[in-house]
């Protein structure tokens, strides 16, 4: 049996305290997972979830400064890593099985005593870090972000991450604490330990350090919106360099759709190693990109198929034209057995290594159940085995047809070379 024990309690606020018991691991992972991320912002307020993950930073009543804060953790072996999505926020230590319960502490001083302060230094930061995704003129230069505002055009999914400049600039204090109060409640969070450890020690430990966090509500999902209409979608945005990155996303089926596992096997197909369609034909054969490749983004109720990579200005439109060649050859039902074989292989591994993996399985087993009850593996494993190729050819269909194609490209294009790249698109069929 490869499902590891999962438990779950719910302490008396409302916080989902859940453990995965790897008792093989010589080390454990502390995962605390918040309901809030770019899809619950107004355009008012979008980035403030960003914002607020770096607030936290700043101390707690225990942990006054910054330094004190990262001091206390880096003397349990462990970093403090903290990430904002479009579907969550997640607070995460790994450690040793020893320093769980401390690490809970932690937890529960961040969540339950933050000081917010020094908060024009954090914006500074912050700013810094938008600038990244910005040319000296201020015009957006993140294909990723570009793509994905294509995609969902005015939803809140569409929205950046870290969100635009104004909106860091004019954040205060007031508005940090009123996101806080709002969606930082036990209600609206999981905590998931992962690794060798026993459930009913880290139930107390959860209960002494998170049993006073405000229950709070548990906020309900802004839904995806349909498929986009009107579609293919082009965006060019011009930037100096040799280089133009591209990002070509499909709307593809959620988690939960039964295609979903089909459209796992149609990745691996095009895109999982060197021998496989992508990078095989693209950049060892044809020469045309250096780096190229695909991935899924899961979210809660909808999924992103996405290629990306980088190429010299010059070969954009071959490129795409021999993208859109490989991509119909999925279409039309061009997988081989040995292909299809090879992706089962490569996929049961991933599946067994994540069981050696404590931040995988808190991220599936944790981050996962804010939304719906993750499939145990042995499941994922069983449908996998059962697909063939006429599931992916449904899926491919499906998936990658034109009215579902968002492409945001980023770099010198001439006028006669974005013209051949407009035609490139309204000729795929």
């Amino acid at each position: 049996m490869i499902d590891p024990a999962v438990e779950t309690t719910t302490l008396s606020n409302g916080l989902e305290v859940r453990t995965v018991a790897l008792p093989h691991l010589h080390t454990a992972v502390v995962a605390q997972f918040v309901k809030v991320g770019a899809r619950f912002e107004s355009p008012e307020d979008n980035g403030l979830s960003h914002f607020v993950e770096h607030m936290l930073f700043r101390g707690t009543e225990r942990y006054p400064t910054s330094l004190a804060l990262n001091t206390a953790v880096e003397k349990l072996g462990s970093t403090l890593h903290a990430e904002t999505g479009r579907d969550y926020t997640l607070f995460q230590m790994a450690l040793e099985p020893e320093f769980v319960a401390p690490a809970i502490d932690v937890i529960g001083e961040l969540l339950g005593k933050p000081r917010f302060d020094d908060i024009e230094l954090e914006r500074e930061l912050v700013l810094e870090e938008i600038n990244e995704d910005y040319d000296e003129e201020g015009v957006e230069i993140n294909a990723d972000d570009i793509a994905r505002g294509l995609v969902f055009e005015n939803h809140p999914l569409g929205q950046r991450i870290i969100g635009p400049r104004s909106n860091v600039q004019r954040f205060a204090a007031g508005d940090v604490r009123r996101h806080f109060d709002r969606f930082y409640g036990a209600r609206n969070a999981s905590l998931c330990v992962a690794g060798p450890v026993k459930h009913a020690d880290v139930v107390r430990a959860a209960e002494r350090a998170l049993r006073n966090l405000p229950a709070g509500e548990r906020i309900e999902v802004p839904a995806a919106p349909p498929a986009m209409a009107a579609g293919p979608r082009l965006r060019h945005v011009p930037d100096a360099g040799s280089q133009t990155s591209l990002a070509i996303l499909f709307r593809a089926v959620p988690e939960l759709d039964p295609a979903y596992v089909a459209l796992v096997a149609m990745l691996r197909v095009l895109d999982d190693g060197m021998s496989t369609r992508l990078h095989y034909t693209l950049a060892d054969q044809k020469g045309l990109a250096y780096s190229i490749h695909a991935a899924i983004e899961p979210l809660a109720d909808a999924a992103l198929f996405e290629i990306a990579g980088q190429t010299a200005n010059a070969k954009v439109p071959a490129l795409v034209r021999e993208l859109f060649a490989l991509l119909d050859g999925l279409r039309k039902g061009e997988v081989t057995e040995d292909e299809l074989a090879k992706a089962r292989v490569r996929y049961r591994y991933e599946t067994l290594a994540s069981i050696d993996d404590a931040s995988a399985m808190a991220g599936w087993y944790g981050g996962t159940a804010l939304y719906y009850a993750p499939q145990p593996l042995s499941q994922r494993l069983d449908a996998m085995r059962a697909v063939g190729r006429d599931d992916i050819v449904r899926v491919a269909e499906q998936v990658l047809a034109p009215d579902r194609l968002a492409l945001a490209a980023v770099g010198t294009l001439s006028k006669a070379r974005l013209g051949e790249l407009r035609q490139v698109i309204t000729d795929w069929r």
